[in-house]
């Protein structure tokens, strides 16, 4: 049996989210609305916890330096530790990795085209350790499963397209396909939702812009994916076009799934914070 992708979970990866998570303030007028919308996610994630997880994300400058800056990059290694960027370490466990199922990846994604940049020594920020909060919030000394990471740049211009990662997400579902081991997968895409941090529109925000986006990427993302970056930065901001690395998430799953839940809140630290969990198994429904 073949590995198989058995769900896909979006989630915005702000620092404060993690912050506020690890000072007990989720619980906290300006923050509880936005926990409380991500619990029914988590009890159905911890019953279907997969073999292997693939973290979408962008470095922020921590792990990797913005001198050489991978459009797409990979980890292949046994273990990644949790970057200290510049406050300490998060107080949650490094992450152990699947050098086998990374090498696979790299292969698989070579051979169709996508040049990607191999670490073997990484640290990870932010951008892939609040995700994995947001699903596990009480990890213990060890994250579910193994986690592989996959690094997009959304940094510097030029970023890839949306049609390249979505087409990116095609090609790891089937190099899962590929993969002759009989284990179950879970896709995290990262990032996001519209928000703009510098700049004459720094604190812009646009929920009619985000309402389409939840609404498509379950349902037509092929038409996110024609979106131009230009478009993109036009109506999510400046780093609203983090956006792009749900399309990997959601490339790699089946044409149609189904949303187990969704979930969005405004401001968590003048970004747009969305959530949107689905079961690549259908079928399924909730909010």
């Amino acid at each position: 049996m073949p590995a198989e992708v058995i769900w896909g979970l979006a989630t915005s990866h702000v620092p404060s989210i993690g912050a506020a998570m690890d000072r007990g303030m989720t619980q906290d007028p300006n923050w509880k609305a936005l926990f409380d919308g991500y619990e029914l996610a988590r009890e159905w994630l911890a019953q279907h916890e997969p073999d292997v997880a693939i973290v979408v994300y962008n470095d922020h400058a921590n792990g990797i330096d913005l001198d050489i800056v991978p459009t797409f990059g990979i980890g292949t290694a046994d273990r990644y530790a949790v970057a200290d960027e510049g406050f300490g370490k998060r107080p949650v466990p490094d992450v152990i990795g699947d050098p086998e199922l990374s090498l696979h990846l790299l292969e698989s994604l070579v051979d169709e085209g996508f040049d990607l940049t191999v670490f073997q020594e990484l640290d990870v920020d932010h951008g892939f350790t609040v995700p994995l909060s947001v699903w596990t919030p009480d990890p213990g000394d060890a994250w579910p499963c193994p986690v592989i990471p996959l690094l997009v740049n959304v940094i510097q211009y030029p970023q890839p397209t949306a049609a390249r990662c979505y087409a990116l997400g095609k090609a790891i579902g089937r190099a899962l396909a590929s993969y002759q081991k009989d284990i179950t997968v879970g896709i995290l895409g990262t990032g996001g939702m519209s928000h703009q941090l510098a700049g004459r529109r720094a604190g812009f925000i646009n929920p009619e812009f985000d309402a389409m986006w939840l609404e498509s990427i379950e349902k037509d993302p092929a038409g996110l994916a024609a979106l131009s970056r230009e478009e993109l930065i036009r109506q999510a901001g400046s780093e609203g076009i983090e956006l792009i690395m749900w399309l990997i998430m959601r490339g790699a799953m089946n044409d149609q799934v189904a949303k187990v839940h969704s979930h969005y809140f405004v401001p968590a630290s003048n970004t747009a914070a969305g959530l949107a969990l689905y079961d690549n198994r259908l079928p399924a429904r909730s909010s």
